[in-house]
């Protein structure tokens, strides 16, 4: 699962690898981004790509009410072909979601303790995605995201059984290449390389979506990052 994510740098060189030479879109960091807020996605649209804020939680084009998008902010990857809520964007709607981290919940007793994963070196990345634009019954059109999850690898099974699938240098342009190659987009949804991530715990702060502030990725009483 996916549920919480940041962007604390402007992603330029994730537009470059998904074939925009210059993002020119308002960026502003986010520390703690949540379902039904608008996050910094990447995909081809009229001929070319593009960025653009998209609605986190996706809303069929056949949905009568949009509150079903609160129900859909992930998609499992295995099943992305044959889930009506997701097959058509599978084939013709990815998107690239710009991301640096997220943050998964360890079970520990009876409470829960947030901890925050990442490329080692802090690198951007992209969580693969799928968009759709929904209409409601005035005719006004409203674009909407998921984000495409997977089997956790060694690491994140520490913390969580799932994870968001991650994009990194040509993968992006792989997932946004027009056309449907299942195979090809079969081959991306999988778990990121261990070796190439970390993982800490931090405050619970998190837990909030009104906390959006740097102190949320500092590691808890000030360790440093460390594998699990």
């Amino acid at each position: 699962m996916c549920g919480r994510f940041t962007i604390r740098t402007r992603p330029d060189a994730l537009a470059r690898a998904a074939g925009i030479g210059q993002m020119d879109i308002d960026f502003h960091p986010r520390f703690n981004l949540a379902p039904t807020q608008p996050v910094l996605a990447f995909r081809v649209a009229g001929g070319g790509a593009e960025a653009a804020y998209l609605r986190w939680g996706l809303i069929p084009s056949w949905a009568k009410d949009a509150a079903i998008g609160a129900r859909m902010i992930n998609a499992r990857g295995e099943t992305l072909a044959e889930k009506p809520s997701f097959r058509a964007a599978f084939r013709q709607r990815r998107c690239v979601v710009a991301a640096d981290g997220f943050y998964e919940w360890r079970k520990i007793g009876g409470a829960k303790q947030p901890w925050f994963i990442r490329l080692r070196g802090d690198r951007p990345f992209g969580l693969a995605g799928l968009w759709e634009r929904w209409r409601d019954p005035g005719g006004a059109a409203l674009e909407t995201c998921t984000i495409v999850t997977t089997a956790a690898n060694s690491l994140v099974a520490t913390v969580h059984e799932r994870m968001p699938v991650l994009l990194a240098d040509e993968a992006i342009a792989r997932w946004l290449a027009p056309g449907f190659d299942a195979e090809a987009l079969g081959s991306l949804i999988a778990p990121y390389p261990t070796d190439a991530m970390e993982a800490y715990p931090v405050s619970t702060r998190v837990n909030s979506p009104a906390n959006d502030d740097a102190t949320l990725v500092a590691p808890l009483n000030a360790e440093p990052a460390r594998l699990v």
